[in-house]
């Protein structure tokens, strides 16, 4: 497991790494994946792009805690908490007391979704934590690309990012209670986190219909639905088993952050069925939880 304050390497990742070409070419779509491979360019976070990241009021960042393990969690502000230029992205929050993220170290690789519920809009930032204070972060980009607007489901959140209030305290366990498996399977979006050991970290949003994630025990899996083919996440996956979870509660704010392993499972021969159509799952096995509330990240459909 990397340690969360070894200090990453400064070259900045372009193109596909061994992990997503990997699958790509199990998947049968390395030439569409191709054309796509400008998206991977080290940025330039203005126009639409920095426009985008200032009017949004959440993210999701994944990142390691002081031992190095894996989480992901979810961020809330004002519109201008995030704020971009040239290769820099500047936040202006932090994990809270209660988040397993709390006190994150700079140093190391970082991944953030910016997501616009209402407008079905997704941005992605991969890069490294820099510097961190009391209350910001700053990243310097390697990537920042949007994605498609699949599986986003719309709502409103009912707090202002400005007044949105923190958890106080948080309760940790290694196994899932019957209410976590409640919120799971009833979930139409949880937010996934992946790691390369040398390319970075990346946070994804995953959605569908409503208990498209299931549980057995203290594993879940889901199918890996259509999407644009480049398999950021699974090529991840496919490098480092290190996977993060987070499931939110719209309607109470109970946040359920779960840290562990995933696995790709191919159905050789099935185009139908549970796993989507594209013959793929991923099953993910649990090793660490925590659970805290946060009234600012309740939302409703709209």
């Amino acid at each position: 497991m990397t340690t969360a304050d070894e200090t990453v390497a400064s070259a900045p990742r372009t193109g596909f790494h061994d992990g997503e070409l990997l699958v790509q070419r199990q998947a049968g779509v390395a030439g569409e994946a191709r054309r796509l491979e400008r998206m991977l360019e080290l940025p330039d976070l203005s126009g639409g792009a920095q426009r985008f990241l200032a009017d949004r009021t959440f993210a999701v960042l994944t990142g390691r805690d002081a031992s190095g393990r894996l989480w992901t969690s979810p961020l809330r502000g004002p519109a201008g908490f995030l704020r971009a230029a040239g290769r820099s992205l500047r936040i202006s929050a932090v994990p809270g007391g209660a988040d397993p993220l709390h006190g994150l170290l700079a140093g190391q690789h970082v991944g953030l979704v910016a997501i616009e519920f209402s407008a079905r809009r997704r941005v992605r930032v991969n890069g490294r934590l820099v510097a961190s204070g009391a209350d910001w972060l700053e990243i310097e980009v390697d990537q920042a690309y949007g994605n498609c607007p699949q599986y986003i489901s719309r709502r409103t959140f009912l707090a202002d990012g400005a007044a949105a209030a923190g958890a106080v305290t948080a309760e940790r366990a290694e196994q899932l209670t019957p209410e976590d498996r409640l919120l799971i399977g009833s979930a139409d979006t949880f937010f996934l986190g992946t790691a390369h050991p040398t390319s970075g970290v990346d946070a994804s949003h995953r959605g569908g219909p409503a208990g498209f994630v299931h549980v057995e025990g203290e594993q879940l899996w889901w199918a890996d639905l259509p999407g644009n083919n480049m398999f950021n996440s699974l090529g991840n996956l496919a490098t480092d088993p290190s996977a993060s979870l987070v499931f939110v509660d719209w309607v109470g704010g109970r946040v359920l952050a779960l840290s562990g392993s995933a696995v790709v499972e191919w159905l050789e021969g099935s185009t139908t069925g549970v796993e989507g159509g594209t013959g793929r799952q991923v099953r993910f096995t649990t090793e660490a939880v925590v659970r805290w509330r946060n009234p600012g990240l309740r939302a409703v459909a709209s």
